[in-house]
C-alpha cells in the first residue's frame, strides 16, 4: 500500500499544484485554454505516437485487454440506460452522467502507469486509449445527440467528431510504424520523444485548474451515485472480463487501473458544446478527481 500511495501522491499534489495556481491567477485565466489544447492536440499525441512507434508489441496480450475494456464499457453503458430514471431528473444530466461514468482521465492514467509500470506500462496504455478513445468518444457523442439539448443526432456527427480526435490518429500512426517495422523516423523520434516529457506535468496541471469545487454542490446526490459507477462499478466490471478474457499481470493491471480512473476534464467541454448538463460535468469531474485519491490506491493494491 505504502508504494502505491508513494506512486500516487505525487500525480494528486501535481493536480492541487495546478488548482492552486489558477486559484492564484498565474499564468491567467486566459492562458488554461491554450494550454490545454497544446497538450491536447500536440503533446498528449506526441506521447502516443512515440511510445507505439518505438514498442515491442509481441509479447503483450494486447487484443484481449482491448476486447475486455470495450466489453466493460458497453457493459457500463446498458447499466447506465437500465437505471435512468433513478440516476438524473433531465436528459442533458443524463447524458452528463454518461459521461461522467465511462470516460477515462488520460493524463492521470498515464502519469500513474508511468509511475508504477514504468515504460512498459505506457505501451500497454497507449493500447489500452486506441481502444478506450473511439468507444468512449462513440458511447459520449450518440447519448449527447439523443439527450442533450440542441445536440445532433446524425450519425455523421459521430464520425466528424472520431475523425478530428488527435489521440485516435497518433495511435493509428503509432501502430501503424510499429507493424510495418518502420518505427519512429530519425527526426520524427526525438522531436516527438522531447515533446512527450512534457505532456504529463502539464496534462496534471490542466487538470487542477478545470477543478471546480462549487459545482460539486449543484446536485451532490447524482454526482454520489455516478461516482459509486465509475470508481467502483465499472472497475469490478472490468476485472470480470478481464477474467474472462485471460488477461493478466501488467496488462490486466493497467486496463483495471483506465476503468477505476476519474472521468476525464475535457468531458466538460463536450458538455457545454453538444448541449448537456455542464455545470454537472463540472461537478461530476471534481468529485470523482478527488474521490479517486481514495479509491485507486485500494485497487490497485490488489493488482500488484
Amino acid at each position: 500500500m505504502l508504494t502505491i500511495f508513494g506512486a500516487i501522491l505525487p500525480v494528486f499534489l501535481l493536480i492541487l499544484v495546478g488548482a492552486g495556481l489558477r486559484r492564484l491567477g498565474f499564468p491567467g485565466e486566459a492562458a488554461w485554454g491554450p494550454l490545454s489544447r497544446l497538450a491536447y492536440y500536440v503533446l498528449f499525441p506526441a506521447l502516443i505516437l512515440e511510445t507505439l512507434g518505438g514498442a515491442e508489441l509481441g509479447a503483450l496480450r494486447v487484443g484481449p485487454m482491448a476486447a475486455a475494456i470495450v466489453a466493460t464499457l458497453v457493459a457500463v453503458m446498458a447499466v447506465l440506460l437500465a437505471l435512468r430514471p433513478w440516476l438524473a431528473d433531465t436528459d442533458p444530466a443524463f447524458s452528463s452522467v454518461v459521461q461522467g461514468s465511462t470516460r477515462v482521465n488520460g493524463y492521470i492514467c498515464l502519469a500513474l502507469v508511468e509511475n508504477i509500470w514504468g515504460n512498459a506500462g505506457l505501451t500497454v496504455a497507449a493500447i489500452a486509449m486506441a481502444a478506450i478513445v473511439p468507444t468512449v468518444n462513440v458511447l459520449a457523442v450518440s447519448t449527447l445527440a439523443r439527450f442533450g439539448h440542441g445536440g445532433d443526432p446524425r450519425v455523421r456527427a459521430v464520425v466528424r467528431t472520431l475523425a478530428r480526435n488527435p489521440l485516435i490518429w497518433a495511435a493509428i500512426i503509432g501502430i501503424a510504424l510499429n507493424a510495418t517495422g518502420i518505427g519512429l523516423p530519425p527526426v520524427i523520434g526525438p522531436m516527438a520523444e522531447m515533446l512527450s516529457r512534457a505532456a504529463l506535468p502539464l496534462g496534471l496541471l490542466i487538470v487542477g485548474a478545470a477543478l471546480d469545487f462549487t459545482a460539486v454542490r449543484v446536485d451532490a446526490a447524482t454526482i454520489a451515485r455516478s461516482a459509486a459507477l465509475k470508481l467502483l462499478m465499472a472497475p469490478a466490471v472490468a476485472a470480470v472480463f478481464l477474467w474472462l478474457f485471460g488477461v493478466e499481470g501488467i496488462t490486466a493491471g493497467v486496463a483495471l487501473l483506465f476503468m477505476a480512473a476519474p472521468t476525464a476534464t475535457a468531458s466538460y467541454v463536450l458538455a457545454r458544446e453538444l448541449g448537456g448538463d455542464a455545470r454537472l460535468m463540472a461537478g461530476l469531474v471534481t468529485a470523482q478527481t478527488l474521490a479517486s485519491l481514495v479509491t485507486l490506491p485500494v485497487i490497485l493494491v490488489f493488482v500488484q
